[in-house]
């Protein structure tokens, strides 16, 4: 019986990029962030399937960054909806008077 190493295995830098920037996009860089980690995400989760089957790792991260992008896009985009409803919401009432 000989000794085998373990297989090398190595995690998607893309989907590193994409979870570190799913977390900023939280906490500093709020649309740029999410943007870069939707991207990314994507990105990553295509260089895991079309590697051969447990060569690369990462697609749990991919997926976090993806969830905490789209999310933060989702959450982004309604509040620019409620600014521009109140701008206008305001102008109209103003002028109303």
């Amino acid at each position: 019986m000989s000794y085998q190493p373990p297989a090398s295995r190595s995690t998607n830098a893309l989907a590193v990029v994409s979870l570190v920037f799913g977390i900023a996009a939280w906490c500093v860089f709020p649309f740029i962030g999410a943007i870069v980690a939707v991207v990314c995400g994507h990105l990553a989760r295509g260089e895991i399937r079309h590697a051969p089957p447990g060569s690369i790792e990462g697609d749990g991260m991919a997926v976090a960054g993806l969830v905490l992008g789209y999310a933060q896009l989702v959450l982004s985009g309604l509040f620019i909806i409620v600014a521009i409803g109140f701008i206008f919401l305001g102008f109209s009432l103003h002028f109303w008077h």
